[in-house]
């Protein structure tokens, strides 16, 4: 059997990581609302995922190669030069949210945000809410 991620859940607090490591005080800012919007929004209390990704809920995957693990179902993580905001579901059926979104660039799964004031904040929860639930429905 193939090997799952390496990242994994750690018994760190998310809260203290934040209050911690983060040391640019709009990120860390951005960083505590986001960890409560997220426990709100995906009804799962945050988990620190290896050093530096807090994720809140799980799915576990199998691919078709034999490779299988566990992954959060909606995280972020406060990087250097943004927020990376983790849409795990991608973004190619939220078009006509992503349009409503605000200033953002994204990657497969990253949605990455200089600051929460440059998007709007009600329709990321409407992104977070519809990701979580289209990933419980494909790895129910």
């Amino acid at each position: 059997m193939a090997k799952g991620n390496k990242t994994t859940t750690t018994a760190v607090d998310p809260v203290g990581f934040i209050r911690n490591q983060v040391t640019d005080e709009q990120k860390k800012k951005d960083s505590l609302q986001l960890i409560e919007l997220m426990t709100t929004w995906t009804d799962y209390e945050p988990k620190m995922w290896g050093s530096s990704i807090i994720g809140f809920g799980r799915y576990h995957y199998k691919y078709e190669s034999g490779r299988e693990g566990d992954w959060f179902l909606a995280g972020f993580s406060p990087r250097k030069n943004n927020l990376s905001i983790y849409i795990t579901a991608g973004f190619d059926k939220y078009d006509d949210i992503m349009s409503k979104l605000g200033k953002y660039k994204t990657g497969a799964s990253c949605l990455y945000v200089k600051k929460l004031s440059d998007i709007d904040i009600d329709t990321l929860k409407v992104l977070v809410e519809k990701s979580v639930s289209d990933m419980k429905k494909r790895y129910a």
